[in-house]
């Protein structure tokens, strides 16, 4: 025992250095304003953005950078006018909701993000639907279902291993969405602080946060189940082991927004009315293979026939010869590999900081609950669902509010059918 605690050590060790070695950029003391520019994924260089007070002096003018990002720093904190120029963006392009201009507030010693959704100009079918607008809606539609398939595959992974931690387990993790974050950061780190190409830097990471996801449930979780803790305390803790894991990522990593350096720009290719990027698609294969690999493992595989006996009933499990604690740690050790795979692939096809993964948890819970608690098809569908939504509901609504959406239709179908798209009804009582 002691033995393990101190191999655990030495690796939470190597960890820390990993994260505090040559990838950690430094402080990012920030007075200002700043922004990232992206078209489907990819960085728009050369964009002009001018800032000027509120009460119209100017204050400077700069354009974005091969990774599409940039920022202005300002003497005094205050509302300012940020205005981009349309001309300067790429000819296929163009601002979602027309609106050029925003007015932040910038606090004193901190640095306001300054959001500007762009989109792909509808692809042109002929003269009479141009006319119309007609080509360019449902072009503009079958883009953002396309990006909301990328979004919900990424969303699945995620949800995927909180689905089967928490079927094994009956555990809600609300720490799930940093074991997101550190995959991001430990490919990053491999990635930019060693000079290893993203692929196998992505590999590196997700055998890391595996391992992490074995020691978590080896010497945390496991230990807390032995003493009798129940799922409400358990679920308390997460809250807290969640809110340490984001600080120390923030602390290591810093607050800065990041991205890897491989595939940041690649030529579009034009697939009908959709705009994709080649490591978009990709990505996207990967993600449904790895999505339909584990659920062929937990339906054929002697371990997954065995983890879904323990999600059934642990009791009768352990009376049927089954080791138990040791089913729950592979399934943590793939629960923490998967949402590594998740954090990378966000990582690839957004960009990176320290709160990515306190983002997505929201909907990954969605995804989640919609398709139903503890089944791997179930947070499948139910991700899917979320993603596609999100993105096309963005036709109607305003940018800032496309979560809520999808939040609304969480809602109206656990209504209809509370145990969720592919849940099985419970007996209460």
């Amino acid at each position: 025992m002691r033995r393990a605690v101190i191999a655990f050590t030495a690796f939470l060790g190597g960890l820390v250095f990993l994260l505090a070695g040559p990838a950690h950029a430094g402080p990012a003391d920030c007075q200002g304003l700043k922004g990232t520019l992206k078209l489907q994924g990819q960085p728009v260089n050369g964009a002009k953005i001018s800032v000027t007070t509120e009460g119209g002096q100017p204050v400077q003018e700069v354009t974005s950078n091969a990774q599409g990002t940039w920022d202005v720093q300002v003497d005094k904190p205050g509302k300012y006018k940020v205005t981009l120029d349309p001309g300067s963006l790429p000819q296929n392009s163009q601002i979602r909701g027309g609106n050029n201009v925003r007015t932040p507030t910038v606090y004193e010693g901190n640095c306001s993000t300054v959001l500007f959704a762009l989109e792909a100009k509808g692809a042109a079918a002929g003269p009479e639907q141009e006319a119309t607008g007609e080509s360019s809606f449902w072009a503009q539609a079958a883009q953002l279902a396309f990006e909301g398939l990328n979004l919900g595959l990424i969303i699945a992974l995620g949800a995927l291993g909180l689905s089967l931690i928490y079927g094994t387990t009956g555990l809600t993790n609300f720490a799930h969405g940093e074991l997101v974050t550190l995959g991001a950061v430990l490919a990053y780190a491999f990635n930019v602080g060693f000079s290893i190409q993203l692929i196998p830097a992505a590999i590196i990471a997700v055998v890391v946060a595996g391992a992490l996801g074995y020691g978590q449930d080896r010497f945390f979780w496991g230990q807390l189940r032995k003493r009798g803790t129940g799922t409400i305390a358990m679920m308390i803790i997460s809250i807290g082991v969640a809110i340490l894991l984001r600080n120390l990522i923030q602390f290591f990593f810093g607050p800065q927004t990041e991205t890897y350096t491989d595939y940041n720009t690649q030529a579009g290719l034009q697939l009908g009315p959709i705009s994709a990027a080649p490591k978009n698609l990709w990505a996207m294969g990967i993600e449904l293979a790895v999505l339909i690999v584990v659920g062929l493992a937990l339906m054929k595989t002697r371990t997954g026939k065995a983890a879904r006996a323990v999600a059934d009933n642990p009791a009768l499990a352990a009376s049927s010869g089954i080791n138990v604690d040791r089913v729950i740690r592979i399934i943590w050790t793939g629960g923490g590999a998967i949402a590594a795979l998740a954090g990378v692939m966000l990582g690839l096809s957004q960009s990176l900081k320290f709160t990515m993964g306190q983002d997505i948890l929201l909907l990954i819970f969605a995804g989640v609950t919609l398709g139903g608690l503890g089944t791997a098809f179930g947070a499948l569908v139910g991700s899917l669902v979320v993603g596609v939504f999100i993105q096309v509901s963005t036709l109607w609504v305003p940018p800032e509010l496309k979560s809520v959406g999808a939040l609304v239709v969480l809602i109206v179908v656990l209504l209809f059918r509370p145990q969720g798209i592919l849940g099985r009804r419970e007996r209460i009582g």
